[in-house]
């Protein structure tokens, strides 16, 4: 029995991974601590597995999960950073930004944004989650969700619209 489910565990992982990656990355700005995020967020999801396996919407469940710890750790600070004499070469290798101009960073727009509002965005924006939706996956009103959506999508706006409008010139 617990063989059977273990592999029903590594079969979800194995087919949720590079999305949760994906996500991690809009929502950390970084694919060291996103893959670290997504780690422990299916820790926590394995522990807790026989009994969640079963909900309805586990996606949404694992999403969340993911949200909140990418917030907590954000708001704790990351403890732990790593010094290493050399950049690895790995990593992003599923997510590709070729056709924007590299004067319009998008992650560097999402980079200065609070954990709350990025994850307001990826959530409504990545994942395609209606209002109600992102405010179940945040533990929040609806209302919170549509106010930090506009002060998200207002800081993005100021922070793109000079790289934009000089391309626009040229």
């Amino acid at each position: 029995m617990a063989d059977a489910i273990d592999e029903e565990f590594g079969q979800f992982v194995r087919s949720r991974l590079p999305g949760l990656r994906r996500a991690a990355h809009l929502l950390c700005g970084d694919w060291t601590r996103g893959d670290d995020v997504v780690q422990r967020t299916l820790t926590d999801v394995y522990v807790k597995w026989k009994r969640i396996r079963q909900v309805d919407n586990l996606d949404a469940y694992v999403r969340a999960v993911l949200v909140h710890r990418v917030i907590d750790e954000q708001r704790r600070g990351w403890a732990r950073v790593r010094l290493v004499d050399r950049v690895p070469d790995v990593g992003g290798d599923d997510v590709r930004l070729d056709n924007v101009p590299a004067e319009v960073d998008v992650r560097a727009a999402l980079a200065e944004l609070s954990p709350r509002q990025r994850a307001v965005l990826v959530l409504r924006f990545f994942y395609d989650m209606s209002v109600e939706q992102t405010a179940d996956a945040l533990r929040c009103s609806p209302g919170t969700v549509k106010s930090q959506t506009s002060v998200a999508l207002a800081a993005m706006r100021r922070r793109l619209t000079p790289s934009l409008t000089e391309l626009g010139r040229n």
